[in-house]
């Protein structure tokens, strides 16, 4: 079974062919959102955990939560933060379903492309569930002013804006991703403000692969 181990930092991240490897839009991903003391931090389709360790790098007073339909990537989550010394809940569920606990910052990094694309948005993975499921199940979570940030698929932004709109999650901060500054962007992060007034800031393009 394909598979590594990857330092970060003090943290030891394992994965398998279910899950991520380490990449350059979940480390972008764990520098763009916003981390607050004590935030209740939950990871929609977490994998093996990698966002979580992410964010308790940055911030050690968060608390971690994650939901995983991947039986086996939950099981690594749970490993991964339990050979850390970390507390933390994983649940493996299916997100339009998953009883999802209260969270004051929620993240994502899921699989971007739907069958039809023909491409895998990770290992071994379709999109499990639309931008507007995602979006939805990131709103039951959240109360007012919770935020939600994730990476996914710049060709997608109009639906990316819609659905968070939809949801009650105001988009306030996008930055774009790009391997060199010639070449088109490969990702976008976004932070979404549940109840937030109107006004997105456009951060500057982030170049590189780490």
């Amino acid at each position: 079974m394909r598979g590594g181990a990857e330092r970060l930092g003090e943290y030891t991240y394992r994965w398998d062919e279910t899950c991520f490897p380490l990449g350059p839009d979940s480390l972008a991903l764990g520098e763009f959102c916003t981390l607050k003391k004590g935030d209740r931090v939950l990871d929609l389709g977490c994998g093996a955990g990698l966002l979580l360790l992410l964010c308790k790098r940055r911030e050690p007073s968060v608390s971690l939560y994650g939901v995983e339909i991947e039986p086996q990537a939950a099981r690594l989550a749970r490993e991964n933060l339990a050979e850390n010394g970390l507390a933390g809940e994983i649940a493996n569920a299916d997100l339009g379903t998953a009883e999802l606990p209260p969270a004051e910052l929620v993240v994502s990094n899921p699989p971007w492309y739907d069958q039809r694309s023909g491409k895998e948005g990770g290992p071994g993975r379709m999109e499990s569930c639309t931008i507007s499921q995602l979006c939805a199940a990131a709103g039951r979570a959240l109360a007012h002013r919770g935020r939600f940030a994730f990476v996914h698929d710049p060709k997608r932004l109009a639906e990316l804006m819609t659905a968070l709109r939809g949801e009650g999650l105001e988009p306030k901060r996008l930055q774009f991703c790009r391997h060199s500054p010639e070449k088109e962007p490969y990702a976008v992060l976004a932070e979404a403000v549940k109840g937030g007034r109107p006004g997105l800031a456009v951060l500057p393009d982030r170049i590189g692969n780490t």
